[in-house]
């Protein structure tokens, strides 16, 4: 080999001299956006258009609590570009949540939906609050009062929010039923990610983890390693990672590290993944379920074939990329690698597959269920995951003949696949006077 907590079910680096291990989520966006155009002869005035989204929303939400006080949250929705169709990404809740970094990640779903080529553009949204400290019925409430204050810039043909951080399959159907009401008939593309019983799709949870489990298997096969005699090691163990880790461990790979926000199982031998639930299923059990337990910081150390870092952002940094042993890293998470340890794991010949492409699974069932919607039929689990591997395997393919043919890393193909579509679909629009 060479030297070598919960993901959210989003829709989910290349730095100067300087540590860039602080940039934030924009800075990163900005920094790959112009890498990727550094290897590509297109015109300055696109790229610097993609520098900027087109319209970045910023609301105030009051809600009554259960308890009869007001309390008043700021939520936002940037647009970042809609050339090759409606705007696309998550709405998450999370104390965190700022306007520069829905805009930074509103640029990602760009790149991601772009070098997955489906007819998206990308955004991204939030709400600045816990949804921890909110009852069911504050966040009903919170939710509803979002989707009324956004109303007027989403639609299924405009942007179309999904689940992400502090989101689910519920709050989608609050946000979509909002909308539905005030617009006086049902409109179930209006989102993505709902419960199938209210026009979501089968399959679309387990998508991102899929996904990576489809690209991890790529991988193994593009550089001759067999699945069956491939170790992983998965940080996270939510929909992301359990989804992946029980296929990879299905198909054969041996799975000897998963992990939660209190540490990591770590079995050699291989862990019998289906017997340990996942975060959805029992919150934080995967320490319960272990013999031997490791710190989810060692779980990224260790000397095994495939790292998937499918937990939170910047995980794997400049103080730890130099003890990263695994050959290959398969981005479960987003941004899980920051700009300076993505440059070091490059000059150690480690290859990393970027997120924009391996979790990008969730996005392109999202897709799967807005072609759902608009067409009122219902596609059936087989027929989802058929489709999503056939997407899958034509992203790859694009992105290794990139890697092949450029000579660059993983990510920069990846990145200038992306910018080549959405250049060209700048070119051919032309920019209104």
């Amino acid at each position: 080999m060479a030297s070598k907590t919960e993901s959210a079910r989003d829709e989910s680096d290349d730095a100067p001299a300087e540590s860039t291990d602080s940039e934030s989520t924009l800075e990163t966006a900005r920094r790959q956006l112009h890498r990727a155009a550094g290897h590509l002869d297109i015109d300055q005035n696109i790229v610097e258009r993609l520098n900027y989204p087109k319209k970045v929303h910023e609301v105030t939400i009051p809600i009554e609590r259960d308890d009869g006080s007001v309390d008043v949250f700021t939520g936002y929705r940037a647009q970042h570009d809609s050339v090759r169709g409606p705007f696309k990404g998550g709405l998450r809740y999370h104390p965190d949540v700022t306007r520069d970094e829905c805009v930074g990640l509103g640029m990602w779903m760009t790149w991601k939906c772009a070098v997955m080529d489906l007819p998206f553009g990308g955004a991204k949204g939030g709400v600045a609050v816990n949804p921890k400290e909110l009852s069911g019925g504050e966040k009903e409430r919170l939710t509803r009062r979002f989707a009324q204050e956004l109303r007027d810039n989403i639609g299924p043909n405009q942007d179309i929010p999904a689940p992400d951080m502090g989101t689910d399959p519920q709050t989608m159907a609050w946000l979509m039923d909002a909308y539905s009401m005030q617009e006086g008939e049902t409109t179930p593309g209006v989102v993505t990610g709902k419960p199938p019983v209210v026009g979501g799709s089968e399959g679309r949870e387990e998508a991102p983890g899929r996904s990576v489990a489809i690209i991890t298997q790529l991988v193994c096969e593009y550089y001759d390693r067999r699945l069956e005699d491939t170790t992983v090691a998965i940080q996270g163990y939510g929909s992301v990672g359990a989804n992946a880790a029980r296929l990879l461990d299905e198909w054969g790979a041996t799975v000897v590290a998963i992990s939660d926000v209190n540490g990591a199982m770590y079995e050699p031998d291989g862990i019998e993944t289906a017997a340990v639930p996942s975060h959805d299923e029992e919150p934080e059990a995967v320490t319960a379920y272990a013999d031997t337990v490791i710190s989810n910081d060692e779980l990224l150390t260790l000397d095994v074939d495939v790292l998937v870092p499918a937990a939170l952002g910047n995980v794997i940094t400049e103080e730890n990329a130099d003890a990263i042993a695994a050959d290959f890293v398969v981005e479960g998470a987003n941004g899980p690698t920051t700009s300076t340890a993505d440059s070091i794991l490059a000059e150690r010949d480690i290859a990393v597959i970027p997120d924009i492409l391996a979790n990008a699974g969730g996005v392109t069932v999202s897709y799967f269920e807005w072609l759902q919607d608009i067409n009122r039929r219902a596609w059936s689990l087989e027929r989802v995951n058929d489709e999503l591997e056939v997407e899958m395997q034509a992203a790859w393919d694009a992105v290794r003949s990139e890697f092949e043919r450029s000579d660059v890393t993983w990510r920069d193909a990846a990145y200038i696949v992306a910018l080549s579509r959405l250049a060209d679909a700048h070119e051919a629009r032309g920019l209104w006077p």
